[in-house]
This record gives C-alpha cells, structure tokens and sequence, in this order.
C-alpha cells in the first residue's frame, strides 16, 4: 500500500468493507426466516422455541427480550426485518449498506449503486408485514435482491484493493454467520435428546443446512445426513462458497492482495491472525472438532472471528501500527 494515500483509503476501505458486510448479512437474515417459515410446514406442530434461534444468531436476545418478549413468529419477524431501532434488522443493514454505498459513489460502479438504492427504496415502500401467505416469496425478494447486488459487483467493479475490501467484508460475514447458525440452530431447535435419529432429528438437520443454503450441495456430496458429515461439510469444506474454511481462505487471499505480503506471511496483525485461522482450519480434523465438543469449537471460533474483525479495523479503517512493528518496538523479536 502507498502511505500517501492512507486516509483515503480508509475512509473507502471502510465503506466498501461495511457495505459488503451489510448486504451480506441482510441476505443471510432474510434466508433464515425463510427457512423457519418452510419449516413449520414440515413439522406438524410449530413450536414457540423454533423462532429463538434466529434471535440468538443475530446476537441481540437481550434486546429482542426488552421490547418483545417472547419469541413469537410475528414479534420476530419484525425484530429483524422491520425494526430500525435493531441495528441487525433487515430494514437497518439496506440503510447503512446504502449510505455506505452513497459515501462512495466515485469508488463503486453505477450498476452498484443503483442495485443497493433500488434494494433499499423497494423494502421502505413495504411499511407493514406482508400477509402471512406472501412472507416466503418477500423474503425470496430480498435474498434474490442481494445476490444480483453481488453479482453486480464482481462483473462491474475492478477487481483492486477496493473490490478485495468488498470481497473481504462478504466473506467475514459469511464465515461469521455459517458458525452461528450450526452452533446456536440445532442445538436450540432440537426438543429433546429422545429426537436424535428420528425423522424430527433429520427435518432439524436440513433446516441447518438450507440456512446456509447448502442442502442441495450437501446431498450431492454425501448423500444421507450425518451430523459429522453436516459439520465437515459446513465448517471444512474447501469448495462450498459458505463453508467456513472456504471463507477464509478468500479472505485470507484478498487480504494479501491488499496488502501486496506474500501468503503465507505478514506485516499487518490482521494477516497474523488470519493466517494463524486459515492454518487452524486446513489442518484440524472433524473427529477432533466433534470429540472436544462442536459448541465449544465454534464459540472459539467466533471469538477468533470478532478478534479478526477488529484487527482488521485497526490496520486498515483506523491506521495503527501494523502488527510487525508492534512487535519489534516491544522487543519480542
């Protein structure tokens, strides 16, 4: 990177990084409703506690908790996809992807900016929820909405710095997301340890998998549902684009095209930790991650995740010494 442009940079990388991660997550929250509205069609009761999970994914139950009470279909629904008062809502990520979007006009492609616009003027026309018969197709809306919007990006926008910043906020929040939604899903969802092996257990399993729109895929690759096929699948896999593995390993890739350090080194902390990620991923095994407990791993691994995402802030939106020199000043070299 040429420190002469520094403050520049920060300020786009910033944007880009945040847009990317906005629409990203907007499109992650509309597909798990709509998963748990297809889900009550397959289950012959739909339970109360079907809809805690996706409060405990977003991270905001305290919140959720304050102003709504118990998790009811209607009262989540408008939680995350109406209320602009939640940060994490549908309705408030297309307004910060948008304003993001705006700040930088002069960076992104046209075709960009008219996506995420549209995007967003189209879901403020929506000023109630929809009739419970027109929720699925809503929500198909808007996960199609953002597809086009990323599909836009990568054939209209140079593939620079600015395009592996916008690659790596997606893939963040993807990887982000995949370890929420194994770890807090199932374990929520399933009723009782009387479940495990029935039909119940299985309709549960394709539920965690079609949240992260892997079912299809998933069943072209093993066939029958596993649970340690699911987690290796999910967490290990090298090929399926929201495998968390996956993603990291393009975030990992355009980092160092950002940065222009060869892979498999580093200046930045960013680029340390990533890579410390990347190599914990590449090499541990399923039967590992299963034995010592799936929860506990990817609690660690969440952590790792947020740790990643604020390094990132530091070196790249804030302009803190990158991690080497750190180091050296510390004497530890």
């Amino acid at each position: 990177m040429n420190s002469a442009y520094r403050p520049l940079l920060s300020r786009v990388a910033d944007a880009v990084y945040w847009m990317a991660r906005y629409i990203e997550r907007a499109e992650n929250v509309a597909r798990f409703i709509g998963v748990n509205l297809h889900l009550q069609l397959d289950l012959p009761v739909a339970p109360a506690y079907q809809w805690r999970p996706l409060i405990d994914t977003s991270g905001d139950a305290k919140m959720f908790c304050e102003r709504y009470g118990e998790p009811s279909l209607d009262h989540v629904i408008e939680f995350l996809t109406f209320d602009p008062a939640n940060p994490n809502s549908i309705c408030s990520c297309l307004r910060a992807a948008r304003e993001n979007a705006r700040s930088v006009r002069e960076t992104i492609s046209s075709e960009m900016w008219e996506q995420v616009n549209s995007m967003y003027l189209q879901f403020q026309g929506q000023h109630e929820m929809p009739e419970p018969e027109w929720l699925p197709e809503f929500f198909r809306n808007i996960r199609l909405s953002c597809h086009m919007f990323q599909g836009i990006t990568d054939t209209t926008m140079t593939h620079s710095e600015a395009w592996h910043f916008v690659r790596l906020g997606r893939k963040m929040e993807r990887a982000d997301k995949t370890s929420r939604i194994l770890d807090v899903k199932y374990f929520m969802l399933l009723p009782a340890v009387t479940d495990v092996g029935t039909p119940y257990d299985d309709i549960h399993w394709s539920a965690v998998l079609k949240s992260v729109s892997g079912f299809e895929m998933y069943r072209k690759k093993y066939g029958r549902l596993r649970p340690r096929d699911i987690v290796q699948f999910l967490v290990m896999d090298d090929e399926f684009p929201r495998a968390i593995r996956y993603c990291v390993a393009c975030a990992d890739q355009s980092l160092h095209a950002i940065t222009g350090t060869p892979l498999g080194s580093f200046h930045y902390r960013s680029e340390q930790l990533m890579g410390i990620l990347r190599a914990e991923l590449d090499f541990t095994s399923v039967d590992h991650v299963i034995r010592d407990g799936l929860h506990e791993y990817l609690d660690g691994l969440q952590l790792k995740l947020n740790g990643l995402g604020d390094s990132l802030s530091k070196d790249f939106f804030g302009w803190e010494p990158p991690a080497q020199a750190q180091i050296q000043a510390q004497g530890n070299l």
